[in-house]
């Protein structure tokens, strides 16, 4: 997925149904997320699918959430 995808502007967290942010990945094995910065939440993106199931998200501890945040796609 790209930053500037339209799909992003239309994509909505299923649990607050705020906008998500795409995260560029440091680790070419861990993929490219959407991330919830409210909640610190990230949802996965498999095979440019984002996986926005409420139970796909995984809640993320205050420094990987300071490590997303510097590494969220403008």
């Amino acid at each position: 997925m790209k930053p500037d995808d339209p799909l992003l502007k239309i994509l909505a967290c299923p649990l607050d149904k705020g906008p998500l942010h795409l995260v560029v990945p440091d680790d070419p094995a861990r993929g490219e997320a959407l991330y919830n910065p409210r909640l610190h939440r990230r949802y996965p993106i498999v095979d440019g699918i984002p996986q926005l199931l409420p139970s796909s998200g995984e809640q993320v501890t205050d420094h990987e959430h300071e490590d997303l945040l510097k590494r969220m796609a403008p």
